[in-house]
């Protein structure tokens, strides 16, 4: 059987938007705090709606439902309106949520890994690998918010980069 390829441009568009917010974090790391929470808010509303559009998909295309992404996606969104509307309870909360955010979204990662295997083993495992390791940062994160509050531009950086591969290494 023939394999037909095509090229997604949302998960590309928004894996270059994720991307290019792990820059930004990376270039100047010591930049207001105020800033990663903006970025990370619009992020955030941007990745629920993604999810909760992506999970319509998955019912489109394998009759499954997934309620954990509808989960996902509307703690995305809530997550991003709060931090639109308090900064500073933003500020506090940061480490903690970008924690439990890293591990919400790395455990959803491998429950929906096994819809990849159909397309692609090595983009299965990819994904796999990626998520396996964001867990376990989530788990460090969780545990050591102090330390997640200090070096929270890279942090941030780097699971924008991580997600942004993702993205678009799917793709294609």
């Amino acid at each position: 059987m023939e394999r037909k390829s095509t090229f997604r441009l949302p998960y590309f568009l928004m894996g270059l938007l994720f991307i290019l917010v792990s820059l930004l974090s990376f270039r100047d790391p010591q930049s207001s705090l105020l800033a990663i929470v903006y970025v990370f808010a619009l992020s955030a509303i941007l990745k629920g709606i993604f999810e909760l559009f992506f999970r319509r998909k998955i019912h489109e295309f394998t009759n499954q439902k997934s309620t954990f992404l509808i989960v996902l996606g509307v703690f995305d969104l809530l997550v991003g309106i709060f931090f639109f509307f308090n900064l500073s309870a933003g500020l506090v909360a940061l480490p903690f949520v970008f924690a439990i955010w890293f591990l919400f979204d790395s455990i959803a990662g491998l429950l929906t890994a096994s819809i990849y295997k159909i397309e692609s083993t090595g983009y299965y495992w990819f994904h796999v690998i990626v998520n396996g390791i964001g867990i376990l940062l989530g788990i460090m994160l969780l545990f050591n918010p102090l330390t997640s509050a200090l070096t929270l531009a890279f942090l941030v950086g780097f699971y924008f980069m991580m997600a942004g591969i993702s993205l678009i290494a799917y793709s294609f």
